[in-house]
């Protein structure tokens, strides 16, 4: 029989057999006792006395011997049916104190079937000491024997019983240690999706603002650089255009530190006039020429960025591969959601062959918010990014389905 697994499981089982063990014994000790001192045979109380303290003595001395742990109950119940059959021949009325002893067997015979074992044993050694003393009777064979087997039957399906509890109890603490080991898996393994989440969007808001930002400044430089003596008016207005980018860079800096107290709050500000700044920076840094259609819609702080985010990204692009002339952004209000389609008359791209982390980025961040992306481009007829962020994200609606990549390290 498999100890139940779990502290509390171990406890509870324990303190159950000690309660059971100590009335056993209790009863045990006060029918022998009671038996005794109605015995009228001097000799026949000595040995019966004598008989019950081996039967005592054996199970203190083998409770504390540091044996096998199967052989010292199996020694206890040996002894104690040897003990039954000599107190049986005494007197008839030490045979009742078979009864007392019935729990014993399935306490300390750690099997089913030594337990049954066991128990046959102590019948037969109970009425073999009743017929040396009684004989082939009819007293034997009417209430000795009828009654001992009664006991034994009633004494089974009690011990069955009981043995078909403890094991369920057993697997059932068994199955919630495993379960509480799972939740605790389950848990672990949260936490680390957690944390890598977590450096994911750190990773994407990085590429998005700082990199930007700092390639954008290098970028600068180096126009200021080259133009610093044949157009010094130039060079100034990109230095400017460097430190507005510096401030603005250090300005999101802060934001990121900041962001997961104000991770879902209401939006800062108009998202329509933050997107128009972007795009007057844009042309002022580039000299292409930009329209903008924004409509100032209503949104969350989360939906906000992902729209501030999306913008520099695609502008990024367009900067770095597209070789562009025009480019057109349109940000409106439609019943399935909110829209940002950035287009521009590059070179275009074949968007399976795509790489880059920039419109990876894009994608998870829109299907976080339950949106999709799609770009649609091809070598010479210049690109087109849509994304769709709905009004209120429903849960797996995020798919990307029909997504293209973009080229390069976009």
């Amino acid at each position: 029989m498999t100890t139940p697994a779990g502290p509390s499981a171990d406890a509870l089982w324990t303190t159950s057999l000690r309660r059971w063990n100590t009335v056993c014994w209790a009863l045990f000790a006060a029918m022998t006792v009671g038996l005794a001192t109605t015995d009228g045979s001097v000799g026949s109380r000595y040995v019966a006395l004598a008989l019950l303290g081996c039967v005592v003595l054996c199970y203190a001395l083998l409770d504390r011997l540091p044996d096998n742990p199967v052989v010292r109950p199996h020694t206890y119940l040996s002894v104690l049916v040897l003990a039954l059959g000599g107190l049986a021949y005494l007197r008839g009325g030490y045979a009742a104190l078979f009864m007392v002893t019935l729990p014993h067997y399935w306490m300390f015979g750690r099997s089913p079937r030594a337990s049954m074992g066991f128990l046959g044993l102590a019948t037969a050694a109970t009425l073999a000491g009743s017929w040396y003393r009684q004989g082939w009777s009819l007293q034997f064979f009417g209430e000795t024997m009828v009654s001992t087997l009664i006991v034994v039957a009633v004494g089974v399906l009690i011990g069955l019983w009981a043995h078909a509890v403890v094991a369920q109890s057993t697997e059932r603490a068994r199955l919630i240690v495993e379960l509480e080991r799972a939740q605790a898996q389950l848990s672990e393994a949260h936490q680390r999706q957690g944390a890598a989440d977590e450096r994911e969007r750190m990773a994407r808001d990085i590429h998005d603002t700082l990199a930007q930002g700092l390639a954008s400044i290098v970028v600068l430089a180096e126009a200021a650089g080259a133009a610093l003596a044949s157009d010094p008016a130039r060079s100034a207005q990109q230095l400017r255009s460097i430190e507005s980018t510096a401030r603005e860079n250090l300005a999101e800096a802060r934001e990121l530190v900041g962001s997961a107290q104000r991770h879902g709050g209401a939006a800062a500000g108009s998202v329509a006039h933050t997107l128009r700044r972007i795009l007057d920076r844009f042309a002022e840094d580039t000299g292409l020429t930009v329209d903008g259609d924004l409509t100032d819609v209503e949104c969350d702080q989360q939906t906000r960025i992902a729209l501030l985010r999306c913008t520099q990204e695609s502008l990024a692009n367009v900067r770095k591969h597209a070789h562009a002339s025009t480019v057109g952004v349109m940000l409106s209000r439609r019943p399935h959601g909110v829209e940002l389609e950035i287009t521009d008359d590059g070179t275009g791209f074949v968007p399976e062959e795509s790489t880059g982390f920039g419109l990876d980025g894009m994608r998870k961040r829109l299907a976080e918010l339950g949106g999709r992306l799609t770009v649609t481009s091809s070598v010479g007829d210049g690109t087109r990014i849509l994304g769709v962020i709905p009004l209120e994200p429903a849960p797996g609606d995020g798919g990307t389905e029909n997504d293209e990549g973009n080229g390069g390290t976009r």
